[in-house]
């Protein structure tokens, strides 16, 4: 008889929570007009430019497409509006009050994520 060896092996899944971080957002335009020639739309946040990793901001799911410190050292992000205009014109986004939302990552790996009502109109 043959005797076998039995090795248990225990594996352990260390859940580490994510911290998600709060930041307020600002959307300018806040009235988005479907209608207009306007290039940019632009968030300002409540979050120090440095500690924001500015290539995995979205809008909405958008890529970001340019980003800047403002005069208080806070981190902007700048989105296309025609991109913007075609969440609209795909159903993502409606007519009247929408919301967007800006998620991202920052330098220290903690995800932040905010959300506000914008005004969508077609003159």
């Amino acid at each position: 008889m043959t005797k076998r060896n039995r090795i248990g092996v225990l594996c352990m899944v260390l859940l580490i929570p994510a911290i998600l971080l709060a930041t307020s957002i600002r959307v300018a335009p806040s009235t988005l007009n479907i209608g207009s020639n306007g290039t940019v739309v632009t968030v300002h946040t409540s979050l120090p430019f440095s500690s924001v990793i500015a290539a995995s901001v979205t809008l909405n799911g958008l890529d970001i497409q340019s980003w800047k410190a403002d005069a208080r050292g806070n981190f902007v992000a700048k989105f296309s509006m025609t991109a913007v205009k075609a969440l609209v014109n795909s159903g993502a986004l409606s007519l009247g009050t929408a919301e967007l939302t800006l998620e991202g990552l920052t330098s220290s790996g903690d995800a932040f994520s905010s959300s506000t009502s914008i005004t969508i109109v077609d003159r």
